[in-house]
């Protein structure tokens, strides 16, 4: 099987339990094509048995159209057409309180520039 991360919008994740059943689904929105999809394109994706209690977890802070990463391994479904089966998911926002590598990087950048010393060579004398 193959494995993939993607990025999509948050739309929805439904649990159901019952009696030796847990199933978790989730719902996401892509992109629309333009000809079979306008607005947002759907996607329904099973949660793997293995990650239910984790994934759900993770959706239950996420909000309605945000953007999360998504790993998933590729199996094949009916008719040959690929089937994803979710095994992580993450809001692909920055956490809160984590800077901005950027503006960490410039941070540094500027932390390691050559200070003046108290005298500076004589370009002539060079």
């Amino acid at each position: 099987m193959a494995r993939t991360t993607m990025e999509l919008a948050f739309i929805s994740a439904e649990r159901v339990k019952f009696d030796n059943v847990d199933l978790v689904k989730l719902y996401l929105g892509d992109e629309p094509d333009g000809e079979k999809d306008l607005g947002v394109s759907l996607l329904s994706m099973q949660v793997a048995e293995s990650a239910l209690d984790e994934v759900w977890a993770a959706c239950k802070g996420l909000d309605v159209l945000e953007t999360v990463r998504v790993t998933v391994e590729i199996d094949r479904g009916s008719k040959n057409a690929g089937k994803f089966i979710v095994l992580h998911v993450e809001s692909a926002k920055p956490a809160r309180g984590a800077a901005d590598p950027a503006s960490e990087a410039r941070k540094l950048a500027a932390q390691q520039q050559a200070k003046p010393t108290g005298t500076q060579p004589d370009p002539a004398k060079a």
